[in-house]
């Protein structure tokens, strides 16, 4: 029970990595809240434990972050532990193919987010003299693959954020760590491989050397850790979970 009472806000949390991720805190004796841009699957998961609530959220809209961080404070009274999950891709093509409503897109939900919820929130954790910040970025912001350049370079924008936010808000008790995981079994896994098939996969899987991908648990567990007070000499460190894919 490593986040006993703690309260959580999981974005992106209703499915792939943040849905490990919410189970984990749930099973540490958290008070989780589901964030979802599906309003439909953030009320189902919630469903699933009574620690836990739903949250419908567009992740790169102010208004919308607002409502949700309020919302979290008026059931819980504060908030400890926000973990900025919610991410998306483009499809692997060359750079120059990339449009601008893609490469926005991109910005908007894996750097924007992550503004929008530190302007919200970070005054009510320097207000409660606490906090943990957990910023989920990914292999490619460390170990870049061609033809997801747009993406590799908003994730590389996530890391320099997390040592950044980690050494100005270390003064006030806010600690921000990163997770950077290798592709997953997730929704976005398609996405990124271009066709999710058998030789796509074995292709794939022959660049980590521990073969296999990582798994929604993987995530949990590492989250779980740099969010307790077990990692409270832990700031602005960027944990690979990718099974040696970056060494």
């Amino acid at each position: 029970m490593r986040l006993e009472n703690k309260t959580a806000i999981v974005t992106g949390g209703a499915q792939g990595f943040g849905a490990g991720i919410v189970d984990k805190f749930l099973s540490e004796g958290a008070h989780v809240m589901v964030a979802d841009i599906n309003a439909d699957s953030a009320i189902a998961k919630a469903s699933e434990h009574p620690n836990s609530i739903a949250s419908t959220v567009n992740v790169a809209d102010a208004a919308s972050v607002e409502a949700m961080i309020q919302s979290a404070i008026t059931a819980w009274g504060r908030i400890d532990i926000v973990v900025n999950n919610a991410g998306i891709t483009h499809l692997p093509a060359p750079l120059e193919t990339i449009s601008e409503t893609d490469f926005d897109r991109v910005f908007a939900v894996n750097c924007k987010s992550i503004f929008l919820i530190a302007q919200s929130l970070v005054p009510h954790m320097k207000s409660h003299g606490q906090g943990a910040i957990l910023n989920i970025s990914s292999t490619a912001g460390l170990s870049p693959r061609p033809n997801l350049n747009w993406y590799n370079a908003s994730k590389g924008w996530v890391n320099t954020a997390t040592k950044t936010m980690a050494v100005e808000l270390a003064p006030f008790g806010i600690r921000v760590n990163a997770l950077n995981p290798v592709a997953g079994e997730t929704p976005l896994l398609k996405s990124f491989m271009g066709e999710d098939t058998p030789q796509m996969r074995a292709r794939f899987l022959a660049t980590i050397p521990l073969g296999r991908f990582s798994q929604p648990e993987d995530m949990g567990n590492a989250a779980a850790f740099l969010c307790s007070d077990e990692a409270s000499m832990i700031t602005g460190t960027l944990m690979e979970v990718d099974g040696g894919r970056c060494i």
